[in-house]
């Protein structure tokens, strides 16, 4: 095989093809990372109900990988005229809210319970007094972590009435709170039965898009192509022969 290739092909091209095979990697390396993420939020959501995690120096982050998604076991009572709203919610294509609402536990903290989502028309609360519940009552939840802002997602304006991403700590402050109110973590309401009421509370069942083994396979099959496209253009020019040179 005789193979004289272009310079400035081969210096366009090897960079590129170098990048492709890294993206189909990387998305390898998701994959995998989004299957330990269903595989480990789905066993812990199925485990048996925890206490309220202890908030003092000991709960670290360490502290917290071992208990996000945890089933909790709420009993308090919600305190539902400092209720904020996370903006921009969908549920099923229709825009919303989720309701976020202080629940003071029997032993005296406050944690805040994402409850779940509302349409426009039921932000009020005056128009939704069914799911005002008062007095002592218990509350099926999984343990969160504070939200973290996406980069195209807006600054909260908790002056304004706009939360758009769930920090425990900037909510409590907001609505002040006191010493009592947990800011390392905050509360996700799950449904309990097959019935849909408002707020719609999440399901403990992950329902996460993982197409990263796809988007894989397109990167390398891009990759392939580039070989191919590559081969075939010195092919073309006589610049790749294969076989032995015939003399005369």
């Amino acid at each position: 095989m005789r193979f004289r290739p272009f310079l400035w092909l081969t210096i366009v091209s090897l960079p590129a093809l170098l990048v492709l095979v890294g993206l189909g990697s990387w998305q390898l390396q998701r994959l995998q990372w989004k299957n330990d993420l269903i595989a480990s939020f789905e066993t812990r959501a199925a485990a048996p109900p925890i206490a309220v995690p202890a908030t003092d120096a000991s709960l670290g982050d360490v502290g917290l990988d071992d208990v996000e998604f945890r089933r909790l076991a709420l009993v308090g009572t919600f305190q539902h005229d400092k209720e904020v709203f996370l903006t921009g919610r969908t549920y099923e294509g229709n825009a919303g809210f989720h309701i976020v609402t202080p629940f003071q536990l029997d032993d005296g903290r406050i944690i805040l319970i994402n409850r779940g989502w509302v349409s426009e028309d039921y932000r009020d609360p005056a128009k939704r007094a069914f799911s005002q519940i008062t007095g002592p009552v218990t509350v099926a939840g999984i343990l969160r972590r504070p939200g973290v802002k996406g980069y195209f997602v807006p600054e909260n304006e908790p002056d304004n009435g706009f939360w758009f991403t769930l920090v425990p700590s900037q909510i409590n402050a907001h609505l002040g709170l006191g010493a009592q109110a947990i800011g390392q973590f905050y509360a996700d309401a799950v449904r309990t039965s097959d019935v849909v009421t408002l707020p719609i509370a999440a399901k403990t069942k992950l329902n996460l898009r993982n197409a990263h083994l796809s988007y894989a396979m397109t990167w390398y099959g891009i990759a392939l192509a580039l070989i191919g496209v590559y081969i075939a253009f010195h092919y073309q020019a006589g610049r790749l022969q294969f076989g032995r040179r015939q003399e005369d």
